[in-house]
């Protein structure tokens, strides 16, 4: 009886080359036969499955991108059942911060991807990223609650705070990558700036008082 072919885990297992050989070398420096090579198939199979360079491209980092997902998701797992806005936003911008190999190569590739997109309309034309505002939603309606029950800092903006810490954690990411910043600083840094948000609600209510 002949072998049956999961085509998906053959798939899973092109996109898990891709990234290897993309953290290694960087995305622009990746072909259809490097990835061939790493996953230890031949190329006709690669370009079976992913017919041009883009199509391979967008679904390996899709792939990435669910693994990412997932570990945001086990990390909010970690802070409890009902951590509060102000817990729950601090796991949300430390989960994107590249402290370990996994989180590195996500934000190596997903920063290449975007520099690369500017110039390649086929890569443009084909974001990897689904909802790019989820993330800004999520922070946003996080911050709201946190405004509602009288936790956030008067005069706040929700949306352009969330905006701001998302494009700080971003940039953060960047210095740890490049070597100018240690994750740790960087976590101090983002947790002093959400002290500020926070607990100027406090401060606010005393002087009030």
């Amino acid at each position: 009886m002949p072998k049956l072919v999961d085509h998906e885990e053959r798939r899973a297992g092109i996109a898990e080359a891709l990234i290897r050989v993309a953290g290694r070398r960087g995305l622009h420096a990746v072909g259809m036969r490097d990835v061939a090579a790493e996953a230890g198939v031949s190329l006709r199979l690669v370009q079976y499955y992913f017919q041009t360079k883009e199509k391979l491209l967008f679904y390996g980092l899709k792939h990435l991108t669910d693994r990412f997902t997932a570990r945001v998701g086990a990390r909010l797992r970690d802070v409890g059942d009902d951590p509060g806005p102000r817990a729950t936003v601090e796991a949300l911008l430390l989960a994107a911060l590249p402290d370990d190999e996994e989180s590195r190569t996500f934000h190596l590739l997903y920063t290449s991807y975007a520099v690369l997109s500017v110039t390649d309309g086929a890569l443009a034309a084909e974001p990897f990223v689904e909802n790019p505002d989820a993330a800004e939603d999520a922070v946003t309606r996080l911050l709201e609650q946190a405004r509602e029950a009288g936790l956030l800092a008067r005069g706040a903006d929700p949306r352009a705070e969330a905006i701001g810490l998302l494009a700080m954690s971003a940039g953060l990411g960047t210095a740890i990558l490049v070597g100018q910043r240690k994750p740790e600083s960087a976590v101090a840094v983002l947790r002093y700036h959400l002290d500020r948000l926070f607990e100027g609600a406090r401060d606010s209510s005393g002087a009030d008082g």
